[in-house]
């Protein structure tokens, strides 16, 4: 979460001191939505229903820019405008739709040279590579900055339009690159084991990936073996540095260094447009100048992704994440259907979140209404996992000022909370980190963090696999997700409980 400085420190800890007040007021007077039976298992049964026919074999994988999306977002409307609710776009030329503008980017080729004086040394491809969301990313006489194994110590002014050398470190790396790709360097430089990982990373960017068309400046990301780092820099002066850096990692202090090379590079890429779109649609309240209510949930899928000689190759998405859009949909119709909100309610089906969260991030950079008038919001991804009365994963807690609301009404609804081991790797890896960087108050409650061992079952075995597919799918703690959203959401819809 990037934050607003000491200012909005300082007044998040006032909305949560105040928060945890008001919500100590609200528990004397509310408990837990109380449901029959046979309402629980209708509940079961429309959710079931929504997840066949986005999932099925004719929605085929929900890719964006593909008739699949339009399937999907078509059957969203129909649903949610059956159901009463209005566009959510604010914007008369794209009722319900909001466009995202994408682009694929595939293979491509690079040429990077490492230069002192007069002295040039153009490295192996099988030894390097670079890759740009460009169709091509140009640089020369770039300035090398080493800073070892470290990132976000190192200042901003230090890294700004230098080329960043990083060495890799497995499951640790990518946050690394994140970090100081934040600082804006011209590239940023991992050095790798072996050729054979140069290989993996070729052979991985040579599938189709989805980016924001407009997504900033550049982006080099190279990849230089740790033999080739030795070819070019020379052996004593590389072998130095990689003794600082390890010294620096055992704590006995590390100074980045700006190196007497310079670099040259030039990447390549195959790029085209494709047109995507968000679902926004939304459920008045009785005040819309009272602020807004957010649910999210992503529609997008990866269409056909399986090996090429598998018997079969489609990727449904049933739980990943047609459960998800299905629980928000039934969700939204129920708040519809009980007492009027004084706050509007908006639904969201982002596209592109399996390539990077890219709807989202679409969705808070322009937003139907100001960012700022969110004053909650729900993101439902992957729900269909744990049975009823599992516990419940939450994602966000301890970063907003809805944690008073949140733990009564899991303590209302009978439930209890999760091990924050299983959630706390999830939380830049779902839509609501996208919001959670722009101060909007964004969380995740579910289910599927209440049973370790389903949950780490469904990851090794169905994830982003073609047997992820509608059948027999659990959905009694998706009910249980629904309805805990619904005592909590109409709580937080009013005011005078939560302003």
């Amino acid at each position: 979460m990037n934050g607003q400085g000491a200012l909005g420190a300082a007044k998040r800890l006032c909305a949560l001191a105040l928060a945890f007040a008001l919500a100590a007021c609200a528990s004397t007077t509310t408990t837990g939505i109380r449901i029959k039976e046979r309402d629980f298992q209708a509940l079961e049964r429309a959710m079931a229903s929504h997840i066949d026919v986005l999932a099925s074999e004719e929605f085929a994988g929900r890719r964006p820019g593909t008739d699949g999306e339009r399937k999907t977002l078509d059957y969203m409307r129909g649903e949610m405008e059956r159901a009463g609710l209005v566009s959510g776009t604010n914007d008369p030329a794209h009722p319900w739709f909001a466009p995202v503008k994408l682009a694929s980017v595939t293979g491509g080729s690079s040429e990077i040279e490492f230069v002192k004086g007069r002295r040039k040394v153009k490295l192996d491809p099988a030894q390097a590579a670079a890759f740009t969301d460009r169709r091509r990313g140009l640089l020369e006489g770039g300035e090398l900055l080493f800073v070892g194994f470290e990132g976000e110590r190192v200042p901003d002014d230090m890294i700004r339009g230098r080329v960043v050398v990083m060495l890799s470190e497995p499951g640790i790396s990518p946050g690394r690159r994140a970090q100081l790709r934040r600082a804006e360097p011209a590239a940023v430089l991992t050095v790798v084991g072996d050729a054979a990982t140069i290989a993996e990373l070729r052979d991985s960017r040579s599938r189709e990936r989805l980016v924001l068309e407009e997504d900033g400046p550049d982006g080099l990301d190279l990849f230089v073996t740790d033999e080739a780092m030795s070819a070019a820099l020379g052996e004593k002066a590389w072998l130095a540095l990689l003794e600082e850096a390890v010294e620096g990692q055992a704590g006995e202090g590390f100074t980045p260094r700006v190196l007497d090379q310079r670099i040259n590079i030039d990447a390549r890429s195959n790029r085209r447009e494709v047109p995507s779109h968000n679902f926004i649609a939304r459920l008045p309240g009785t005040d819309s100048s009272a602020g807004a209510i957010l649910l999210l949930a992503h529609w997008d899928h990866f269409g056909t992704c399986g090996p090429e000689d598998a018997a079969d190759r489609l990727c449904n998405g049933a739980v990943d994440n047609a459960s998800g859009i299905a629980l928000m949909m039934e969700l939204a119709k129920r708040l519809k259907r009980g007492k009027p909100l004084v706050r509007d309610v908006y639904v969201l089906g982002t596209t592109a979140e399996e390539w990077g969260l890219l709807g989202a991030r679409a969705f808070a950079e322009e937003p139907p209404i100001p960012l700022e008038s969110f004053v909650a919001a729900f993101n439902f991804d992957t729900v269909a996992i744990g049975p009823r009365g599992s516990p419940v994963g939450f994602i966000g807690q301890g970063m907003t000022p809805l944690d008073p609301f949140v733990l009564q009404a899991i303590a209302d609804a009978k439930r209890e909370v999760a091990p924050s081991e299983l959630t706390e790797p999830f939380l830049q890896r779902q839509d609501g980190w996208a919001l959670l960087q722009r101060d909007v108050p964004a969380i995740l409650l579910s289910n599927a963090f209440g049973d370790a061992a389903r949950f780490e079952a469904f990851l090794e075995g169905d994830y982003h696999q073609a047997s992820d597919e509608p059948g027999e799918i659990e959905l009694g703690g998706s009910v249980d997700d629904l309805l805990l959203h619904e005592l909590l959401i109409r709580r937080l819809a009013d005011p005078k409980v939560y302003p």
